[in-house]
């Protein structure tokens, strides 16, 4: 993953094309999300990005929480070079799109963070179907297929120690929580060197406009969105 390739930098300040950011969803996170579409209308940052560029730019410490208050589109956002224990991702207007909060022992090690940030971009982007359909079916309830709202909204993790060298990540279990038209998933992993494991995850989602569960919609959904992945593999392929 060579994260320069996927935004402008000017001092502290990064910018996201449309462009960059869909190849980034697609190509390194494998995320179909109709949200990352370069040319959507309600197009936004994948929450992937902003993440391992956090990492990229503050290092990694033994604890760290991520917390999305806001969809970066294409504004420019900036990462604060302080040490402060919370740091807010914000525009020129001030406005806060994400929250990190951090303690614990800190490394700068840039290849234990490219192998950290791209295994759970891989991981996170097994959400759908792998992880969503199940959890959907068993629930009784979906997402809208003519409109699939999945939003990003948080995720944290605990390392137990940091001198590490080849860090992977294995799911731990998901869970599904419905309060009416919304819902929240949690996907919880495990860290992991070798078969020891040295840390424990999760990340948050919320699912809007759910309606009863539908085999049939779930599944020309499912469809579509592996044909559209297909299609532009095939497109990309040249």
């Amino acid at each position: 993953m060579q994260l320069d390739d996927f935004y402008t930098r000017n001092n502290n300040s990064f910018q996201f094309s449309r462009d960059q950011a869909s190849r980034f969803a697609k190509e390194v996170a494998n995320d179909f999300n109709p949200l990352h579409d370069a040319d959507g209308k309600m197009f936004c940052v994948p929450g992937d990005l902003l993440f391992s560029l956090a990492l990229n730019r503050l290092g990694l410490n033994q604890q760290m929480c991520f917390t999305f208050s806001g969809m970066v589109s294409d504004n420019a956002v900036s990462f604060p070079d302080s040490d402060e224990d919370r740091i807010d991702v914000t525009d020129e207007t001030g406005k806060c799109y994400l929250t990190i909060e951090r303690k614990g022992d800190k490394s700068h090690d840039a290849e234990l963070i490219k192998r950290l940030a791209t295994g759970y971009v891989a991981f996170s982007g097994k959400t759908f179907p792998h992880i969503l359909v199940p959890l959907m079916s068993e629930q009784g309830m979906m997402i809208n297929p003519a409109r699939p709202l999945v939003i990003y909204q948080s995720m944290e993790i605990s390392l137990d120690r940091l001198d590490l060298h080849n860090p992977t990540l294995e799911s731990a279990g998901s869970s599904f929580e419905v309060q009416g038209k919304k819902g929240t998933v949690q996907l919880d992993f495990h860290l992991k060197e070798g078969e020891e494991v040295i840390g424990r995850g999760a990340k948050h989602m919320s699912l809007r406009g759910l309606q009863p569960y539908e085999s049939i919609a779930m599944q020309r959904l499912v469809e579509e969105y592996d044909g559209y992945k297909q299609r532009y593999r095939e497109q990309a392929a040249g």
